[in-house]
């Protein structure tokens, strides 16, 4: 079975590097293992950091000189991301079960209006300061708390709150989802109900799909295999939804 985990994990990580979204794939491999959705959720979490790290190394440079804005708007992501951890820590098993589909529909409804969502980017806008931290502050309860595509939820959020060119937000983004995934490893890891078992196949399959999936990824449909991506999270909801309600 966790032969079949390792499966899910280089397909994940491949398609995080394609069209984003992986996590939505791990997931429910880990729900098929027979993971409560709690433990599933957080093992999800801790597995997909390793991935975080990459992709700020491969965007340093254009984060260079963002270290003030960095230094700013981490803080609030960070303290948003230890609500979220705290609060799922905090959810009863039976709440969480209900509460999943609707998670679970959510991201992969983000997901399907990603480029939409892309395209707020470099608007300007003129929120009050308070806003800004609201929304992040927002961004990094849902990070702490599930985590799945994360990123797009970020990338909304700083095109709403910033008008920057589109490879220094995405940068940003890396940074900041970075911090999340470092809050919810090191919180899940001391009070967490984590499967290492699966940690320790998915960190280095992710990885080795992640590299696989950037060699590939141009010859790859984008669109389309984001379309088979959300067709997927949308069941994966409904079949939750009915565990839920039985």
């Amino acid at each position: 079975m966790l032969g079949l985990l390792a499966g899910a994990g280089v397909v994940a990580g491949g398609v995080n590097a394609v069209a984003g979204g992986g996590s939505l794939l791990m997931l429910p491999a880990l729900l098929a293992l027979g993971v409560p959705p709690i433990q599933a959720t957080v093992t999800n979490s801790i597995s997909v950091t390793g991935g975080y790290s990459a992709s700020v190394l491969g965007t340093r440079q254009d984060l260079q000189d963002q270290g003030v804005r960095l230094r700013v708007l981490a803080p609030t992501v960070v303290a948003g991301a230890i609500t979220g951890c705290v609060l799922l820590l905090h959810t009863p098993p039976g709440v969480f079960a209900k509460v999943m589909p609707l998670l679970v529909l959510a991201a992969s409804l983000l997901l399907a209006f990603q480029e939409r969502v892309v395209r707020l980017v470099g608007e300007p806008h003129g929120q009050p300061a308070w806003l800004r931290y609201l929304l992040l502050f927002g961004v990094g309860v849902y990070g702490g708390y599930f985590n799945s595509v994360l990123g797009v939820i970020l990338i909304a959020v700083l095109g709403v709150v910033l008008v920057e060119t589109m490879n220094r937000v995405v940068a940003l983004k890396n940074a900041l989802q970075l911090a999340v995934g470092v809050v919810a490893t090191t919180a899940y890891t001391l009070f967490g109900p984590v499967f290492w078992p699966a940690v320790a196949v998915l960190v280095p399959a992710t990885l080795l799909g992640g590299f696989a999936g950037a060699r590939l990824g141009r010859r790859l449909p984008a669109r389309t295999l984001r379309a088979v991506i959300v067709g997927f999270g949308v069941a994966v909801a409904g079949v939750l939804f009915v565990r839920a309600m039985s």
